[in-house]
């Protein structure tokens, strides 16, 4: 499994009771607050609120070419096409800017590609609109890349105006108006719309709206793509976001309130979390599967008998959606079982045949957070592979995979995720070039990040803080949920809930005892027992139970209490350099035998197995022996016959050979072979 490096803040103490009596809150609130630039009782009601005011949307480049162009069309009658995209940010733009469209007279039809088509305008779906009779397309979410498809719409008749929010590149579209607030010389202050934000700016400027009027009509649809996208839950999106979760429980349209239905959610409040991981994957899932007419033909739908139908079956879409995901990672366990060399990689790299590809990304994301590092799906049909990637951040995939060109028949993405394809007998090859290219852009590759706000004792949970720390929602993107650290708790008792797909966790600690919930956690991958001391990285809230209002305490992460994080750092880097035979980077990686000796009397001392090489460096850290050279000297151990390892349900555990005299340790095949490497300077 992979690690992560904590990073508790500690924030100024005299800062926190100051900010605590002015605005009159807790100082568990006040500390959050200044971590999220809100360092007084003003800044700290208006973070409450979650009124931005909205920018004056003529403060986008060319928005008013793109209102006067779409004004005309609109009064002219003209035939418009509003494309977009696959995804729940792109279809949500299309929804939004194609109901205000209908609602002002206009002739408007939708378009949005397939999967099999790929991302943005294409030349096929162009022609077609011209031949249709189209006069005006307007992107949404994408088109700020398609300089070559607004020249072939332009040469068979048509206007483009672009709205979208990725990074442009060099050459800009030649539309009639590219709004973009990346673009260079917007002077726009807030950069972080979503697309459907970009769109809902496009309407706000059509109504001459410069105080956010237009969120009573389509906060909701505006809100479903920001929070969908994972861009910034900061600033405007904070107030496009907080409306919308406040409407979507009421929403007028048909098809909406159908999904939310289906999700139990319909008239119940709403948390951007309900967005991100009940309603967009209901959406993604019906592209994803080949199903995204569906999900317009939802909608679009006027009979709540049908709506119920079809949002059942977007549900179905991503039960499917589900499945396919649990196939490919077992393909992929299978993969790693068959070549465990993989695991010691700087990036990833798994393929197997016929992975569906519309899910690979999703398991990606998953494997990259499971294991800490960069990863690379490819998924193989006949001749052919395609491939999807997830980085961590810190480390540029793209940079990485566009060193490997000459292997790809094509690729693109930015740094955090790729797309790809290559000739199905290139992926050996290419997981090499991969990872030289890797090693060259950084030799020690980060170590994901987990931002914790602070340290707190299980007292200061209570039912009234957390109430309160409700109010800064929306969390997402740029303004996380809280998270808190506990410290030197006692585990008292582990439980199996969910049908064994999570765990339930009695803890202790200062004599109080609580309950903490890690989802995704199955009890027989939990190796920690009754009486271990754990350090515990939670978010909290506050939950409904029989009429009583009780704090409930997701866990995050969790590792032996006092671990020395960067000497764990340090030797889980060597020991990847170990395995791939490169030489090592720290003196305190190399065992040597007084090294060995400690750990032998470490496993000595222990009556219980030691669950894995995490657990076993927390139990014996000293000072100048990393986890490298714990794990070293265990295989060191085990090959001179000194210990004898294996697995239980409790993960691994040595059994000690007695010996009648003395071993030659230097003769173990590690330390022969360590011998060979050079150490890194």
């Amino acid at each position: 499994m992979g690690i992560k490096r904590w990073s508790i803040s500690a924030p100024d103490g005299e800062k926190v009771r100051e900010l605590a009596r002015e605005a009159g809150i807790p100082e568990l609130a006040a500390g959050l607050l200044i971590s999220r630039g809100a360092d007084s009782a003003e800044e700290a009601e208006r973070f409450f609120s979650a009124e931005e005011p909205l920018e004056d949307p003529f403060s986008l480049l060319d928005m008013d070419r793109a209102a006067e162009r779409l004004r005309r069309a609109v009064d002219d009658g003209e035939r418009i096409c509003v494309y977009g995209d696959y995804d729940c940010d792109g279809i949500t733009s299309v929804l939004l800017l194609s109901h205000y469209l209908e609602s002002v007279g206009a002739d408007v039809s939708c378009y949005i590609p397939s999967r099999e088509e790929g991302y943005g305008l294409n030349a096929r779906a162009v022609e077609a609109l011209a031949g249709k009779g189209v006069g005006l397309i307007v992107t949404v979410d994408n088109g700020i890349s398609a300089a070559e498809e607004v020249a072939l719409a332009s040469r068979l008749g048509m206007d483009v105006i672009v709205t979208d929010h990725h990074q442009p590149p060099e050459q800009l579209p030649g539309a009639v108006a590219v709004v973009d607030p990346h673009r260079a010389g917007c002077p726009s202050a807030f950069k972080e719309l979503a697309g459907v934000g970009v769109a809902f700016k496009l309407v706000c400027a059509m109504e001459d709206d410069r105080e956010g009027e237009m969120l009573e009509y389509y906060a909701d649809w505006a809100a479903l793509g920001t929070v969908a996208d994972v861009v910034s839950l900061t600033g405007e999106n904070r107030r496009i976001v907080r409306r919308g979760l406040e409407m979507l429980p009421h929403a007028e349209n048909i098809g909406l309130r159908a999904l939310l239905r289906a999700c139990g959610l319909e008239d119940k409040p709403l948390k951007a979390e309900n967005i991100a991981f009940m309603l967009a994957p209901r959406i993604n899932a019906a592209s994803r599967m080949g199903q995204l007419d569906r999900v317009m033909e939802l909608f679009a739908c006027e009979e709540e008998e049908q709506a119920d139908l079809l949002a059942e079956q977007l549900c179905a879409c991503n039960n499917a959606r589900q499945k396919e995901e649990q196939k490919i990672l077992d393909g992929a366990a299978r993969a790693i079982a068959g070549d465990p060399s993989v695991l010691y990689d700087r990036v990833l790299v798994l393929s197997g045949e016929e992975w569906h590809h519309g899910v690979v990304g999703i398991v990606c994301s998953r494997l990259t957070e499971r294991y800490g590092k960069p990863c690379l799906l490819i998924s193989t049909s006949g001749e052919e592979g395609r491939g999807s990637g997830r980085s961590v951040p810190g480390f540029s995939l793209i940079e990485a995979v566009s060193r490997c060109r000459g292997l790809l028949s094509k690729y693109g993405g930015h740094p955090a995720a790729v797309g790809f394809s290559l000739p199905a007998g290139q992926v050996p090859a290419f997981r090499k070039a991969v990872n030289e290219a890797a090693a060259e852009i950084s030799r020690d590759m980060p170590v994901p990040r987990l931002n914790i706000d602070r340290a707190v004792s299980p007292a200061e949970l209570t039912v009234e803080n957390l109430r309160l720390l409700e109010q800064m929602e929306p969390f997402g993107a740029g303004n996380e949920e809280p998270v808190f650290a506990l410290l030197a708790c006692r585990v008292e008792g582990a439980y199996s809930m969910g049908e064994g797909k999570h765990l339930r966790l009695r803890l202790s600690r200062d004599g109080a005892s609580f309950y903490a919930v890690w989802f995704g956690m199955p009890a027989q991958n939990f190796l920690y027992s009754p009486g271990d001391i754990v350090d515990l990285a939670v978010s909290c809230g506050v939950s409904l139970w029989q009429g009583e209002e009780r704090v409930t305490i997701r866990i995050k992460d969790l590792r032996p209490s006092g671990l020395d994080q960067e000497a764990l750092i340090d030797g889980w880097r060597d020991y990847d350099r170990y395995r791939r035979g490169e030489g090592l980077s720290s003196a305190a990686s190399a065992p040597n035998r007084d090294k060995i000796a400690h750990v032998y009397r470490g496993l000595r001392g222990m009556s219980a197995p030691f669950g894995d090489y995490i657990q076993l460096f927390g139990r014996i850290q000293c000072a100048g022996v990393n986890y490298c050279a714990v794990r070293l000297a265990v295989e060191v151990l085990s090959e001179r016959g000194l210990i004898r390892l294996g697995k239980t349900q409790a993960g691994l555990a040595a059994r000690l050979v007695p010996s009648s005299g003395k071993v030659d340790l230097e003769a173990s095949p590690v330390m022969e072979r360590l011998k060979s490497l050079k150490t890194i300077k």
